[in-house]
């Protein structure tokens, strides 16, 4: 493969030139047809600058769009620990397959056993702590305050209700 011609005078005006128009770098190098490394490296020793601003903006852009899909996600999840939390003293039905017959049988209960109580705060407890994390992420408050709340509910129910049923 045979090696790049060196950039001419007339070259190195017009990177000068369309710099100066607000061309990037990329586009420079498409314009004259030669690697935007070829161009980057000639402005540099020309003391040619290429106008950021436009990157600087879609890179902010990008960073605040990706914050509030971050927002948004982490009141879902927040929503979402509601509506498993609700389920916690909801009617509820204990069900069962199997046996040698495959047969299937149910139970409907005031609420859900201990055992299920157990699993629905874990779930609700990784939800809020999913979304504490996601709002920490943005803004650095410190989520261990409700860490420590939710472990202190997680340990009355245990004391309520015992730790076997």
């Amino acid at each position: 493969m045979a090696a790049p011609r060196p950039l001419s005078d007339d070259d190195r005006d017009r990177i000068r030139e369309l710099a100066k128009q607000g061309l990037s770098c990329n586009a420079i190098a498409k314009e004259l047809g030669r690697a935007p490394s070829v161009i980057s490296r000639a402005s540099t020793k020309m003391g040619v600058t290429f106008d950021r601003s436009q990157t600087k903006a879609a890179t902010e852009a990008h960073a605040l769009d990706a914050a509030a899909k971050r927002a948004l996600l982490s009141s879902h999840l927040i929503d979402d620990a509601l509506k498993i939390r609700a389920q916690l003293w909801e009617p509820c039905v204990a069900f069962n397959f199997g046996g040698r017959d495959n047969t299937y049988a149910e139970h409907n209960m005031e609420r859900p056993d201990f055992a299920a109580q157990e699993k629905i705060l874990r779930s609700m407890a990784i939800a809020v702590e999913k979304s504490l994390r996601l709002t920490d992420y943005d803004t650095g408050d410190d989520a261990a305050k409700v860490g420590s709340l939710l472990g202190s509910l997680f340990g009355s129910l245990q004391e309520k209700h015992g730790t076997g049923d």
